[in-house]
């Protein structure tokens, strides 16, 4: 689970990430919001209305769901069960509310925050953008102190001061997580049942 505050660099690491570990699936969440320019549904987001958002939430197909900037985001709970145990490697790209959600289901899944160096570098990045008006750019900026606040909730923490320097950490995050007992143990049950371990 990868989460930040709006501006920090987030979906720019995790595509890159993507883009150099093919083994690794990107959770496409489902979303309330309207797409942005270049947005598409089905890669970004799944774009859903607030009542078909609603109903699928009423049937259990979401993992976590959370009221993020006034619109709702959620995980398929099918989706994610079904890679997990298939042994791929699942990213989740989401807030820290879902992440707590998720986290109370799926005690091994790993937290990554990402924190931007500087809260003016944030404020710089998000004005950059363009994307956003001045009044969305303070409320956001109210909103990620709030957010880093649940920064000690994570298993790691990257600083993306250097975007460079922060891909490799991510990078080494999911090569630690791939060699721990229980990821190993899925991904080679032969070797593990021939050899009598676990």
């Amino acid at each position: 689970m990868v989460v930040a505050p709006s501006g920090a660099g987030k979906s720019t690491l995790v595509n890159a990430l993507l883009a150099r570990e093919p083994n690794i699936q990107l959770s496409v969440s489902f979303t309330t919001r309207a797409p942005r320019p270049g947005e598409r549904s089905g890669r970004e987001y799944h774009f859903v209305g607030v009542d078909e958002f609603k109903r699928r939430r009423s049937a259990g197909e979401f993992i976590e769901s959370a009221e993020v900037h006034g619109n709702y985001y959620s995980t398929s709970r099918v989706w994610i069960e079904e890679r997990i145990r298939s042994g791929i490697d699942v990213l989740l790209e989401i807030d820290w509310q879902g992440a707590r959600q998720v986290k109370a289901q799926f005690a091994h899944g790993v937290g990554i925050f990402i924190l931007p160096p500087s809260i003016d570098a944030l404020e710089a990045r998000l004005k950059k953008r363009g994307q956003d008006s001045p009044a969305v750019i303070a409320r956001r900026l109210l909103a990620a102190r709030s957010e880093m606040e649940h920064a000690p909730e994570f298993d790691y923490i990257v600083i993306n001061e250097d975007f460079e320097h922060a891909l490799s950490h991510l990078m080494a995050i999911v090569a630690a997580t791939r060699l721990r007992f229980s990821t190993q143990k899925v991904r080679h049950r032969e070797l593990f049942t021939q050899l009598g371990i676990g």
